[in-house]
């Protein structure tokens, strides 16, 4: 019969190989093959699904995450199509997605939800019963990159005059960034506003 002292050291050789075996399996050559498989087979998502932009064709940001149209005052620009409010930071701070955590009976967000209807309402020349959902609620990761197709549709007029485009054209572009519910059912119409807003502003390059 082996003495303690050599089983444990057997046990402790045996844990050993084990850890190193699922070091290199888990740790190395798991990563390895589903990082390949993904370069390979989804190039675009595996690197973060960069959307490009500009006379330079620079990464411009992801279609994964929204992002702020407004200048360096905070205030939302009128040539651009404006996304939903955002609690990510102080907006679409991808290093603190969050929601507010403000519940549906919270008196700051019935405050907060009435002042955005009104800034809404005011920026597009509109009624505010006209203002939809998601435009005065953020969503929950707050880096949301869609809008609903009815608080697109709201804005048309506003960036069409601030761009000096003709509203059909606007529409058309607008219509193209348009996706359907998922599986056609699930969900509803959305807007995608960074592809939205570099489409704009390509359709003005000379």
């Amino acid at each position: 019969m082996p003495r303690p002292i050599n089983r444990a050291a057997r046990g402790t050789w045996i844990a050993l190989r084990l850890m190193l075996i699922f070091t290199v399996l888990l740790g190395v050559a798991y990563p390895l093959l589903v990082t390949g498989i993904g370069q390979l087979a989804f190039p675009w998502q595996a690197n973060g699904s960069p959307l490009r932009g500009g006379e330079d064709d620079r990464v411009v940001g992801s279609a994964l995450l929204g992002q702020s149209f407004s200048d360096a005052d905070g205030k939302p620009l009128r040539q651009y199509f404006q996304p939903r409010p955002s609690a990510a930071g102080n907006g679409y701070d991808a290093a603190q997605s969050g929601g507010s955590n403000l519940g549906p009976e919270s008196p700051e967000l019935v405050q907060l939800i009435g002042e955005r209807k009104a800034q809404v309402a005011e920026f597009n020349g509109v009624p505010e019963s006209r203002v939809p959902v998601d435009a005065v609620t953020a969503s929950g990761s707050g880096l949301d990159p869609d809008i609903s197709s009815a608080y697109a549709r709201l804005q048309v007029r506003r960036v069409a005059e601030a761009r000096g485009l003709p509203q059909a054209e606007v529409e058309r572009l607008v219509a193209r960034h348009t996706s359907g519910p998922d599986l056609g059912f699930i969900g509803e119409a959305r807007v995608h506003v960074v592809e939205l807003n570099l489409a704009l502003d390509e359709a003005e390059q000379p």
